[in-house]
């Protein structure tokens, strides 16, 4: 029997906690609910269970056998600040919070696949499942390693997977190397010198300096990066003034740069510097810049090759190779997945979530998990585990 029809009788429990989870949605660090929900879940499957890495992270260990090999797979748990827009019987209960991208799924194929490892299947080593939080933005990976996730929970490789839209429902896009952009964000803080509207000669203009810059920015894509190097530099802010009839002193822009290269990485952010000193200057303002403030920039999300062949096997075991996409073109997107690779070789794959039905894509706030796959999430993680630990 197939690992799938053995794990149908755990689809309408994954679907009662994903819609539970999607109920109580909860931000980096403040995934409290969220949390204990999973651990009593866990502990229910007499799992051991360990908490409080990264205020409300969960790591949960199962061993079976005398091999000293050890794996990891990981879930993120935290939702968005996103007011949810779907008239759904377990719709958010939380105000401006949402399950908008798929966490609350990905705890719940985890969950899935924790029950069945522990009653059912048969491995010989060490399972770490890890409930991570704060993946949105706020790098909750990187403070699980920094607070000693791999020195109390050492591994040999770790496993992430996430839900995508507009990839086939069930099917998996698979490859090594980079896989999701680097991300960076900044502020810049332009300051000129306040005056009347009706009197621009006598101050000195940052609206007129930020509007200058922002089109300036775009330009290191065009004229700095190589064609051949994909990066993004896009301006998501701009505050300045709070009045009709007065030119304001101050202005801020913030925005992001993506891109799959340290030495891109590296350039975006020299250039940045350059135009916004330079072009300030020539209004007569001052810019001040300030990069990944609260701790925000990502690395590259970049695959280990003989991971990523272990997660083509295990995945096509699952749904049949015509059903793995072997050249997935990279996401711009960014995941906090990436220190954990940086820390130990692993893998990092997409299960499509089929058509996004229009607007319906992730962080959207008509977005919502297709429980159709939790099965075969959960049967991939089985998989896995079964192909690395025999």
């Amino acid at each position: 029997m197939s690992i799938i029809n053995e794990l149908t009788t755990l689809f309408q429990p994954m679907r009662q906690w994903r819609q539970h989870l999607h109920q109580f949605p909860e931000t980096a660090f403040e995934e409290t609910i969220t949390s204990e929900f999973i651990a009593q879940q866990l502990q229910s499957f007499g799992l051991n269970i360990h908490r409080g890495l990264a205020k409300t992270g969960i790591v949960a260990s199962l061993t079976k056998g005398n091999s000293c090999k050890k794996i990891a797979l990981r879930a993120d748990m935290d939702a968005l600040f996103i007011q949810e827009q779907n008239n759904l019987s377990y719709r958010s209960r939380h105000q401006g919070r949402m399950h908008a991208c798929g966490h609350d799924g990905h705890s719940a194929m985890l969950l899935g696949a924790a029950n069945y490892l522990s009653n059912k299947a048969d491995f010989n080593g060490t399972v770490y499942f890890i409930f991570q939080p704060a993946e949105e933005g706020r790098a909750g990976a990187k403070q699980m390693i920094e607070e000693g996730l791999f020195h109390q929970f050492p591994v040999d490789s770790i496993f992430g997977l996430h839900n995508f839209p507009d990839i086939p429902l069930g099917h998996f896009a698979i490859k090594s190397g980079p896989i999701m952009a680097a991300f960076d964000c900044f502020e810049i803080q332009i300051t000129g010198q306040a005056c009347h509207a009706a009197m621009p000669h006598s101050g000195h203009d940052p609206i007129l300096a930020a509007s200058h810059l922002i089109p300036a920015l775009q330009s290191i894509i065009s004229r700095n990066i190589n064609p051949d190097d994909s990066a993004v530099v896009s301006i998501t802010q701009i505050h300045a003034g709070d009045t009709w009839n007065a030119i304001p002193e101050n202005v801020t822009l913030r925005g992001t740069y993506r891109c799959f290269q340290a030495h891109v990485q590296q350039l975006l952010k020299l250039r940045i510097e350059q135009l916004s000193h330079s072009i300030c200057a020539g209004f007569d303002c001052l810019a001040k810049l300030v990069f990944n403030p609260e701790n925000t920039g990502y690395p590259v999300t970049f695959n280990h090759a003989p991971e990523t062949a272990i997660a083509i096997k295990a995945a096509s075991a699952v749904v049949g190779a015509e059903k793995v996409e072997l050249n997935p073109v990279s996401s711009m997107g960014s995941e906090d997945f990436a220190f954990m690779l940086q820390e130990k070789p692993g893998c990092y794959v997409w299960i499509g979530n089929g058509p996004s039905k229009g607007s319906c894509l992730l962080h959207n706030p008509h977005y919502d998990f297709n429980d159709e796959i939790l099965v075969t999430g959960a049967a991939y993680w089985v998989s896995l585990v079964q192909t690395i630990l025999r």
